[in-house]
């Protein structure tokens, strides 16, 4: 556990109308797969900052909010990651909230270059409970309790 604070962020379940839920290959981590997530900016209300985060990760924010989880999930990051980040001398980890959401769009719709700072380079849709076996070792406690606040939503 780092001596610094967690840094309060968003984290979005994005489901299909099938069901399956999105999941980006970070461009910064080569074979890295995460849920679109990002920080809470100051006072600012969790639906906005999710639908925030949503647009700036994927481009569109077409989609409905289904519910936020009513705990925060914590991680620490390891000290060679945090050293890459811009915000790592000043927290430890990650605080998240997340939120599950019903994707409305199409798949056109759908843009990963359209933020200045692109996250992804590529998506795919998953059975949710089948991301944890993607994601990097650090995030996996997180979003094996990610499935469990979600596993009720198709």
């Amino acid at each position: 556990m780092s001596a610094l604070p967690y840094r309060p962020c968003v984290g979005l379940c994005i489901f299909n109308k099938d069901g399956k839920v999105f999941v980006g290959e970070r461009l910064d981590g080569g074979e890295a797969w995460q849920m679109p997530q990002g920080g809470i900016d100051e006072g600012e209300d969790i639906k906005v900052a999710a639908m925030r985060e949503l647009k700036e990760e994927i481009g569109t924010d077409k989609a409905e909010i289904i519910r936020i989880h009513d705990k925060t999930f914590r991680y620490d990051i390891p000290p060679e990651v945090l050293a890459r980040l811009p915000w790592g001398k000043k927290y430890g980890g990650q605080e998240q909230t997340w939120v599950a959401l019903r994707f409305t769009g199409n798949e056109s719709d759908i843009k990963l270059d359209a933020d200045e700072r692109p996250e992804f380079g590529r998506y795919q849709w998953v059975a949710l409970e089948d991301v944890p076996k993607l994601i990097v070792p650090f995030k996996v406690a997180t979003y094996h309790q990610v499935v469990e606040a979600f596993k009720d939503i198709r």
